[in-house]
């Protein structure tokens, strides 16, 4: 198929189905779902699979030669994902220092060897922020979009992804937020840095109240001022967009209002054309 100016594939990976999109800069509509398909998550070993049913499914919904040299982006969900934060050696410059140091974290925290995960990072020691992803799972990605001829942009987590995009447009000592169905991943910044990554859960019935006591609980966890400005992706309930005098919430990107789209099809839409 041709491609047009600013056209790309979007791919959203969930954690048991995936959903693929032709997106379109300058032309409307600017997303045409292309396939949908749900896939077994490899029985009793868990994100240790090989994701043979993931590459599968992949290629049921990439026919052959249709979409060669297209560009193609992923958008993986963060359940596929490890995210973790750590605080670097004292004096830490060197690339391997900051990549024995969080390896060390990361298996602390998780009890798997880093050897099955791809990490990646700014690589820098003023910035504590990773996010590991399955090897087996990027090697089913690759493979076929070799096999189909297409070129990957990125493959990243929902969360990197709205930080990458959005991370710039903080205003000072705001926090950032992704509020996904019923999980908020906030991102903890302080003094211009991000000090942690939490992911919490949301109460059915949560509202303002509860939004603002979890926020002063995590930054007293951290040791640091709760924030007075949270900035998120996601649809939050309309209580927490009520400002106050001592906080308020801003939402940088929502998804689109369409309640048919599956999760995967809203990972694959996360953060816009960007």
């Amino acid at each position: 198929m041709r491609r047009g100016l600013g056209q790309g594939l979007r791919l959203g990976v969930a954690v048991d189905s995936m959903s693929l999109w032709r997106s379109s800069r300058w032309r409307a509509p600017a997303w045409t779902l292309l396939g949908e398909a749900a896939y077994e998550p490899h029985a009793g070993l868990g994100l240790h699979g090989d994701f043979a049913a993931l590459g599968q499914a992949l290629e049921q919904i990439l026919p052959e030669g249709q979409y060669a040299r297209w560009p193609l982006s992923v958008v993986l969900d963060d359940g596929l994902a490890r995210l973790w934060q750590v605080d670097m050696p004292h004096g830490a410059a060197r690339l391997a220092d900051i990549e024995a140091a969080a390896a060390l974290r990361f298996q602390s925290l998780y009890g798997d060897p880093p050897g099955l995960w791809r990490s990646s990072s700014a690589w820098d020691a003023r910035v504590p922020f990773f996010c590991a992803v399955p090897r087996a799972l990027l090697a089913q990605l690759t493979r076929v979009a070799l096999d189909r001829k297409l070129a990957l942009i990125f493959i990243t987590p929902q969360f990197a992804r709205h930080w990458n995009r959005w991370h710039g447009a903080l205003k000072p000592g705001a926090w950032f937020g992704q509020l996904q169905q019923n999980v908020l991943t906030l991102g903890m910044r302080h003094e211009g840095r991000l000090l942690a990554v939490r992911a919490l859960p949301v109460p059915p019935d949560a509202g303002d109240g509860w939004l603002v006591q979890t926020l002063a609980r995590e930054a007293l966890l951290q040791g640091v001022p709760a924030p007075a400005l949270l900035q998120l992706c996601g649809a939050p309930p309309a209580s927490w967009l009520t400002p106050s005098k001592e906080f308020i919430c801003q939402v940088f990107f929502a998804p689109d209002g369409d309640s048919t789209l599956s999760p995967a099809a809203r990972l694959a839409r996360s953060g816009g054309l960007a």
